[in-house]
């Protein structure tokens, strides 16, 4: 094993982009009920529209250059390769800050966030707003390439960030996560909490204080979101049972197909989004491609739905296991999955900033990066 933190460059070879290209030419397209559109999962004229832009027309060597902007290292941990951008500010007081990305996400997620962070002075924000931040990849996602070995679970990420934190010199440092990056930003805040000035999510997962009586302290403008937490259960959580119990069976139709990852992702980002039906009113093409792309470049897409897999081996991806005393923040966005009345956040973390914001949805940083960056400044302006 060794502790060395390595320079890292995205610079796919032209073989798997043309690769790419001619399995997309060459999609065997399933059938559909005609005017069923999105009723029974993805839309065959919409992920067709997407594919043939793949094809024909997205650029993966510009999007390459917006990751390479950003200075990238990989290091090895507990084992498992990492990858992660590590965004200097040119501020010297600037507070250090890991960003997390969940699922079907990326670091992609965090393009429009890191120059705003970093250098605020730049984007409207004040020195004192400044951070350093640290963007890895999730083991088993992207750049990170696959696990090697069962068991990554969210609270195993988090000792993993807590030891990659420590080898760049951070003692003092803060976190935010959404999705799984919100799952193991908790956990960070229980494994690490001497070193944590603060944790910032825009997911928060809690369960009510009384099972017996759920709405008990629950403000009447908060009922909607307990409900839509319910429809989200009932309706959504299809692809949590495969990939959370046969996360294999599912990867070979998906690693070997880019039309098929593609409508796998797609579905979840028009689901998902504060989009009103319309992903690409939220998304640019590109933008999803981007992030589908490192799935399909990189062969991750199985390893990172064993994620789901791991953490019900080990008790529950949702379930927060002991309250986190690290003061925490919240953002919450009226088509999040998960919004959990305040009173059930506040018997799981020590809440001590919670915003409300009137559009926007599960992938706030692509969605709302402008809000997500002045909640994280507001945030953590008083614990630098």
């Amino acid at each position: 094993m060794t502790e060395d933190i390595l320079p890292f460059r995205v610079d796919i070879p032209d073989a798997v982009l043309d690769d790419l290209r001619d399995r997309l030419a060459r999609t065997r397209w399933p059938d559909q009920i005609p005017g069923s559109a999105w009723d029974y999962g993805t839309d065959l004229a919409a992920l067709q529209s997407l594919c043939e832009h793949w094809r024909t027309t997205f650029d993966w060597r510009a999007a390459e250059a917006t990751l390479n902007a950003f200075p990238q290292f990989t290091t090895e941990i507990d084992g498992q390769r990492i990858h992660f951008i590590h965004a200097r500010s040119p501020h010297a007081d600037a507070l250090p800050l890991m960003i997390t990305h969940g699922w079907p996400g990326s670091v992609w997620e965090f393009m429009r966030l890191i120059g705003p962070l970093t250098d605020p002075t730049a984007h409207g924000g004040r020195a004192e707003d400044a951070f350093h931040v640290v963007a890895p990849s999730m083991p088993g996602y992207g750049f990170s390439g696959p696990t090697v070995e069962p068991g990554w679970d969210p609270r195993r990420i988090a000792a993993a960030w807590a030891t990659l934190m420590a080898r760049l010199g951070y003692d003092r440092y803060g976190a935010q996560g959404g999705d799984w990056g919100a799952i193991v930003t908790s956990a960070l805040g229980r494994v690490d909490p001497d070193h944590l000035t603060g944790i910032h999510l825009n997911m928060v997962v809690a369960r009510p204080p009384d099972p017996a009586d759920p709405t008990a302290g629950v403000a009447p403008d908060e009922i909607e979101g307990m409900q839509a937490m319910a429809r989200f259960q009932a309706d959504e959580t299809g692809y949590q049972q495969i990939q959370g119990t046969k996360p294999q069976t599912l990867s070979y139709g998906l690693t070997d197909s880019p039309s098929g990852l593609a409508g796998w992702i797609l579905e979840k980002f028009r689901t998902w989004s504060d989009c009103g039906g319309d992903v690409l009113s939220r998304f640019s093409a590109d933008d999803l491609l981007a992030n589908i792309t490192i799935y399909w470049v990189t062969g991750t897409i199985g390893s990172s739905c064993r994620l789901y897999c791991e953490s019900r081996r080990t008790g529950g991806s949702a379930a927060v296991s002991a309250r986190v005393e690290v003061p925490t923040g919240a953002a919450i966005f009226p088509k999040e999955l998960y919004r959990p009345p305040r009173v059930w956040a506040e018997a799981a973390y020590n809440i001590v900033h919670w915003q409300r914001y009137p559009s926007g949805g599960h992938f706030a940083a692509m969605e709302e990066p402008d809000a997500l960056v002045g909640d994280v400044r507001t945030f953590f302006a008083s614990r630098r």
